[in-house]
């Protein structure tokens, strides 16, 4: 099953994230087919960037978003 998900980079208290599209066996920074975007929760407010038309494209496929991702793409409009 494919997931869209967040990958956490950044440092030690300094998060970022990716949403990505992984398969959900693979670990948490693991392999991933495509990043969609980025979310920044240290800038404020909060800074949300990814590419609508690919997250459209990857849920028409079937892929599921996590209860996370799910939010931040409805609170970027999608």
């Amino acid at each position: 099953m494919v997931k869209i998900r967040l990958t956490k980079l950044g440092s030690h208290k300094k998060p970022f994230y990716r949403l990505i599209v992984a398969d959900s066996r693979s670990r948490r920074d693991g392999p991933f087919i495509e990043v969609l975007g980025t979310y920044d929760p240290l800038k404020e407010p909060s800074e949300i960037k990814f590419d609508l038309e690919k997250a459209r494209f990857w849920l028409q496929k079937g892929a599921q978003a996590t209860d996370t991702a799910k939010k931040l793409m409805q609170r970027a409009g999608l």
